[in-house]
């Protein structure tokens, strides 16, 4: 079976997106869509963040979970969604929406016209280079041309000021590995004046005015930071209204 989950926090901050992305899963028809990545969990509250309007509509439609088995495969965009599920069932196998879109030969994608912008990695999915790569091969496609972070890749240390922050308790619940044992360090208090500063700080280093990420917290930080922070789903939006029925 194929999944996709739509993801509670992306949902309730790009509501007209989210739901852009599930009309384009509902194309292909080999991919079920569900709301989270735990089952049952904090079913209600994570509803009620949801705006009113069509995505909340969409949103107490969909399945609240999957019942997953060794062999399924799980898309998402949120990496916190990635990584519980990976760590949550060994033998599911959990590539990223962008690689989807990527393979997606009927796809139309938009046309930036050579704008500049700096491509920021988040930490969250420093491992996953095949999804690092799916981002890059997108923003070539969509003529951006790109400019790289010393950082880049799997060296990366960004996820805007969640880091400074202390995680959901679910986090380290669900997925240890990613958000215990690999996370020394992380994670601490700051202040919310402190997380600005800091994010101001970092943020001083792009040398470009459009830097794209592909994580709603990293977002947060780049906007914190007072950059012209874009997500690659809301980059993508008109192709995902355009694009016909993919092959499945």
């Amino acid at each position: 079976m194929k999944y996709y989950i739509a993801s509670c926090l992306f949902t309730a901050r790009f509501p007209d997106v989210s739901l852009a992305i599930q009309h384009y899963i509902e194309k292909r028809r080999d991919i079920e869509i569900v709301r989270c990545c735990i089952p049952n969990f904090r079913v209600k509250p994570n509803e009620e963040r949801i705006p009113d309007g069509a995505a909340k509509a969409a949103w107490k439609a969909l399945p609240v979970s999957a019942a997953l088995k060794p062999g399924d495969c799980v898309y998402a965009l949120c990496h916190n969604c990635t990584n519980i599920v990976e760590e949550q069932n060994p033998g599911v196998f959990v590539p990223s929406l962008w690689e989807l879109i990527d393979q997606d030969e009927a796809f139309v994608y938009p046309d930036y016209a050579g704008l500049k912008a700096t491509v920021q990695d988040c930490w969250r999915s420093r491992e996953r280079s095949k999804e690092q790569a799916a981002v890059r091969s997108i923003l070539k496609k969509m003529h951006i041309e790109y400019v790289e972070m010393p950082d880049n890749h799997g060296k990366t240390a960004f996820c805007g000021s969640t880091l400074y922050r202390e995680q959901p308790a679910k986090n380290a619940r669900y997925a240890p590995k990613h958000y215990v044992e690999q996370a020394a360090g992380k994670f601490q208090p700051h202040s919310q004046e402190e997380q600005i500063a800091i994010m101001r700080d970092y943020c001083r280093q792009y040398k470009t005015d459009v830097v794209v990420c592909y994580c709603h917290y990293c977002l947060e930080g780049l906007l914190q930071g007072g950059v012209d922070g874009r997500h690659l789903a809301q980059m993508i939006l008109p192709g995902l209204l355009q694009s016909p029925r993919s092959a499945t």
